[in-house]
């Protein structure tokens, strides 16, 4: 069973609007939406399935992954939060999901309710709310015709472009998740993601410089995954 993780000071949480800290801020136009400032350590959960959904959080560095262990013990990786993204927003009162840091990684926490209550008054967060949660919709969708429709270098070629992307697209990044990581994201084993990583170097696809940092020939990755 997973212990309840509470943010630190939660009980205490009463943000003031102070203007030098527009990076704490979670929507453009709306100053008084001022988050707490919060460090996670690598492998450290932020909250637990089942836990009550009491704060929404962004990323401001590092990442978080999301996952729900299966009824066969197997882990089944839902999502990559990386910075500037938001999560832990539930439709319901209890988290559906456990989220974890995948290193250090600091984030800004938010009052669930004091979220729920400026869309609700103001249509601009409403807006930003709302294209959060499409954006979301988007890559739920594009998760499952990976899972469903491509064969495993297709889905790695797609990943490694999404990753791209949300982290700025320069084509050359350090992969925030580890080898396993993808693996239980893309429903692959880990020997399969270590080959196919290997295989798109050997084809000129990727270059990789040590640890984790990769740099993208994204012509070649494309094509990987329209041909």
């Amino acid at each position: 069973m997973t212990t309840e993780h509470t943010p630190p000071q939660a009980a205490a949480y009463h943000p003031v609007p102070v203007p030098s800290v527009s990076g704490s801020i979670l929507f453009a136009g709306c100053p008084d939406l001022i988050g707490t400032p919060f460090t996670y350590a690598r492998e450290e959960e932020v909250y637990g399935e089942g836990e009550e959904a009491e704060f929404v959080y962004k990323v401001v560095s590092g990442a978080v992954r999301t996952h729900k262990v299966l009824s066969d013990g197997r882990r089944q990786i839902t999502g990559f939060h990386l910075p500037g993204d938001l999560f832990g927003f539930e439709q319901g009162e209890a988290h559906r999901h456990t989220a974890e840091a995948l290193a250090d990684t600091r984030v800004l926490i938010f009052k669930r309710r004091q979220v729920e209550r400026a869309a609700a008054d103001r249509a601009e967060v409403a807006c930003q709310l709302w294209g959060m949660a499409t954006n979301n919709l988007r890559l739920a969708q594009d998760l499952t015709l990976l899972l469903g429709r491509r064969s495993a270098t297709e889905r790695v070629a797609a990943f490694l472009m999404d990753v791209d992307e949300r982290l700025g697209g320069s084509g050359t990044f350090a992969l925030p998740m580890t080898r396993r990581d993808i693996a239980d994201y893309l429903g692959l084993t880990i020997e399969t993601v270590s080959r196919t990583l290997s295989q798109l170097e050997e084809d000129g696809a990727l270059q990789r410089a040590g640890g984790r940092q990769v740099s993208l020939r994204r012509a070649k990755l494309r094509r990987v995954v329209e041909d």
